[in-house]
């Protein structure tokens, strides 16, 4: 190693990212107060404790108000810097929000006691993240900015830097380097951290996922390029698609040049406590490959691969996995190269699946893609493809402003909405306004806690609980692929909205089917009807039916109304997309054959319509 002494501290993720990558997230607050105290004499320069998908399983299935788990945490951290991650104007979830939602909720969020706010766009468009820079100083905590790394064509050392400039002339008072894939190799990591302590004069922390077996190694040389900070976790929640181990960084850099002063003592301490915890909490019957040649032969995030075999096992098609991950990047080209991190991962792909499912590519484009392709997500790397380009836009022109320049305040429509009897203090509304459906059903449940069981509050989600991990690590996970969890098969997918429109020649199979009386296996629909003379519109992959587009609104259609052809008639919740299903002819809706929030088969009916009746003559 270089002789010059050199200062470095590590950030600890072991009450966030860490058990957001290994186990679910299914870290609960009573795991945590107890060693909280501890933890704080260890001496890191920050611990992670929010942010990412926390917030939204502390409602779906932690029975847990995410405000209040922030508020009990700091009563706890005397000395220590709390952090958080934040998707810029994504805040917590997976679309881009107005500002009055961001200024509130970092407002909210500082005042409950966070000290580090870690901000980062999927496609590093600083747009849409300047805002939140400008609000997390106003508040006054510190603003880290933060560059996605990934590779591709486009994506340079000169990239990297000045992204970064960008970032400190914005006000990033430190610049992170998010390798969410764990594809950052250690001379990689040398060169751009030197090249970025040239640029710009802010700290520069480093965070890695141990995915492809390289981060400790990154981090080393990052640390010998004069990296500030790193991530990591204690033991048992390290390695995998976790961080690397706060006690092997510690021995790396014993006897060395490099100085990092932490209470070994406290670190072994909370080490042996987590150990005990994780027999508890670990996903039981996952088994991940300690090294993910995923990653390295593909260059994609470890858990978006997982989450891939989640949605292919889900319809069935597991089979055509090599299909999907040689299709990957020909969908990310098109796209105009974006990091695959949250929520351009699922973007990526879950079209990819849908173009190999599907056996023709883009006969269904998801609504989130049609928005990316108009501009509504940011910036693309580089140019999207101008085929796709044409078969979304079909003349419109994409929007070039940042995205949320669009978009209108929020916070007063989630104060009309939300039932009043329902709010306790005036966080709920920033959780409404961010995940409507989590929040109103958690909302329920704590005035009511009669209403649900112990964990997966929400109605719709008890039949097919879903597991969340960020980025790079375990994404989702529904109770269908649950029993194949211990045939090492799945491990989980990402919770992300997406909203997909199909058209006449999408998903939908229209006609009048050979009628039988045979139940599909998991349906709630006990037969199929026998009328030759309807059309039967059908699910095209497995998922769950909706009758309305959101909580509280009317239903799309009533039996007996009149529709015209392409009408809207349901929504099919499937792979976490939902599916616009339209009319493919007019008609009459005659029969409504699937319950409003249950789960369908493939080619199940889901309505039937009386066509309409050409007039005599004609």
């Amino acid at each position: 190693m270089e002789g010059k002494q050199h200062r470095f501290s590590i950030t600890d993720t072991t009450l966030r990212d860490a058990p957001q990558s290994l186990w679910a997230t299914r870290m609960h607050l009573t795991d945590i107060l107890p060693i909280a105290e501890r933890i704080d004499e260890v001496g890191y320069h920050s611990v992670e404790v929010w942010g990412g998908a926390v917030f939204d399983v502390c409602m779906r299935f932690l029975n847990e108000d995410p405000w209040d788990r922030l508020y009990r945490i700091r009563e706890k951290f005397k000395h220590t810097k709390l952090q958080m991650l934040l998707r810029g104007q994504n805040l917590v979830a997976y679309r881009n929000f107005a500002d009055d939602l961001v200024e509130e909720f970092i407002k909210r969020a500082v005042a409950g006691g966070i000290d580090i706010i870690r901000i980062f766009d999927a496609l590093n468009d600083t747009r849409n993240i300047e805002k939140a820079i400008e609000v997390t100083r106003r508040e006054g905590a510190h603003a880290q900015g933060t560059i996605c790394y990934t590779i591709s064509p486009v994506h340079d050392m000169e990239h990297f830097v000045e992204t970064a400039k960008v970032l400190v002339d914005m006000g990033s008072q430190s610049i992170c380097v998010k390798d969410m894939s764990g594809i950052l190799a250690p001379y990689v990591s040398y060169e751009l951290v030197k090249r970025l302590k040239e640029a710009v004069e802010v700290p520069i922390q480093l965070h890695a996922h141990a995915s492809t077996g390289m981060a400790s190694n990154s981090y080393i040389k990052g640390i010998e390029a004069g990296a500030d900070i790193i991530d990591c976790a204690v033991a048992p929640l390290s390695l995998y698609t976790s961080q690397p181990a706060v006690e092997s960084m510690i021995a790396s850099f014993r006897g060395t040049d490099y100085e990092l002063d932490l209470n070994f003592d406290a670190v072994r301490d909370v080490s042996e406590y987590f150990e005990v915890v994780s027999r508890r909490r670990k996903l039981m019957g996952v088994e991940q490959p300690l090294i993910d040649v995923t990653v390295i032969s593909h260059q994609i995030p470890g858990g978006m691969a997982t989450n891939l075999i989640a949605q292919l096992e889900q319809q069935n098609a597991i089979d055509r996995m090599e299909e999907v991950l040689e299709e990957i990047p020909n969908v990310r080209k098109d796209m105009g190269y974006p990091p695959l991190v949250t929520p351009t991962s699922q973007l990526v792909g879950t079209q990819a699946v849908l173009n190999v499912v599907l056996g023709e590519r883009y006969k269904i484009i998801p609504r989130e893609i049609e928005n990316y392709v108009r501009g509504y997500y940011g910036r693309p790397p580089a140019p999207i493809d101008e085929e796709l380009k044409d078969r979304v836009l079909k003349g419109e022109e994409p929007i070039t402003c940042r995205p949320a320049d669009v978009l209108e305040p929020e916070l007063p429509k989630a104060k009309r909405e939300l039932d009043p009897s329902l709010v306790e203090k005036e966080e709920d509304y920033l959780s409404y306004a961010i995940f409507p459906d989590v929040a109103l059903d958690f909302f329920k449940w704590r005035k009511n806690p009669a209403l649900k069981d112990e964990e997966a509050p929400r109605k719709s989600m008890q039949r097919r609980e879903q597991m969340f991990i960020e980025d790079t690590s375990l994404e989702s996970l529904t109770d269908d692929i649950v029993n194949k969890v211990s045939e090492g098969v799945a491990k989980a997918f990402q919770n992300l909205t997406i909203t997909l429109s199909v058209g006449q020649t999408g998903a939908v199979e229209a006609g009048a089917h050979r009628p039988t009386t045979q139940q599909r296996p998991g349906s709630e629909a006990t037969e199929e009807p026998a009328d030759f003379n309807l059309i039967h519109v059908r699910a095209p992959m497995v998922g769950t039916f909706y009758r309305t587009p959101s909580p509280g609104s009317p239903p799309f259609v009533e039996e007996g109304d009149l529709v015209e052809k392409g009408q809207v008639l349901c929504m099919l919740e499937v792979m976490k997309l939902f599916n616009e299903i339209p009319a493919p002819a007019a008609g009459r809706v005659k029969y409504i054959r699937a319950e409003h929030g249950k789960g369908v088969e493939y080619d199940q009916v889901l309505l039937e319509i009386e066509p309409e009746q050409p007039a005599k003559g004609d």
